[in-house]
């Protein structure tokens, strides 16, 4: 299939080759990205790097880089820039992704905030990494546009815990009320008060609760 990258047309022209194994995405998956909300390892955040020319002369030469290998976005595009230094003027086309955050690439963009996430999303307990990209994501917080540092502010100012579910966050609260007896307790609605809760204060997604600010 031939890519026109300024987007004024396409057209057929033959079956390209797979890209080299090391993950299972294809071109077009590049915009569905809502499954690498969780469970991404950033530390081995990595790039399918070829060209607009070369995909449409029937080639998926390129190869992956690991972003982890370069301080910078500069230095990342200088290893593009090596890699087809048989092309004046290569047009980079990143074919395929894994491990990278949602917003933070395209077929034909990489944020200029990648490598400073990066490093801040490593620098973050475990435990809190999988909430923080949720947060992000339900919040439309862009984690290529703003700030990373202020980001993880506003993410820990929201941010409870993990519940098994959110009557059982509810019947946390109800515990930490000192003005009702074990006797009430007993007979306390927890589902009805979760429900009331999350559809105000709190909201949650997989087990994170997260204040509603």
């Amino acid at each position: 299939m031939k890519i026109n990258s300024s987007g004024n047309g396409i057209e057929t022209k033959q079956h390209l080759p797979t890209i080299p194994n090391k993950s299972k995405k294809s071109i077009q998956s590049l915009s569905n990205t809502k499954e690498m909300t969780h469970q991404i390892n950033i530390s081995e955040a990595a790039v399918y790097v070829g060209t607009y020319a070369k995909y449409n002369d029937g080639s998926i030469f390129g190869k992956w880089l690991n972003l982890s290998d370069y301080a910078d976005k500069e230095e990342f595009y200088a290893a593009c820039h090596e890699l087809h230094n048989d092309e004046e003027d290569p047009e980079f086309m990143f074919q395929d992704y894994e491990n990278i955050p949602e917003g933070l690439i395209s077929e034909c963009s990489i944020s200029d905030n990648i490598f400073e996430v990066i490093e801040a999303f490593e620098n973050m307990e475990e435990n809190q990494k999988d909430p923080f990209l949720i947060w992000c994501n339900n919040g439309h917080r862009s984690l290529s546009e703003e700030d990373i540092d202020d980001l993880i502010s506003a993410f820990e100012s929201d941010y409870i815990g993990k519940y098994d579910n959110e009557e059982d966050f509810a019947s946390e609260l109800v515990e930490e009320r000192h003005d009702l007896s074990d006797f009430v307790k007993q007979y306390f609605d927890y589902e009805a008060y979760a429900r009331d809760l999350f559809l105000g204060d709190y909201w949650s997604e997989d087990g994170y609760v997260f204040y509603n600010s």
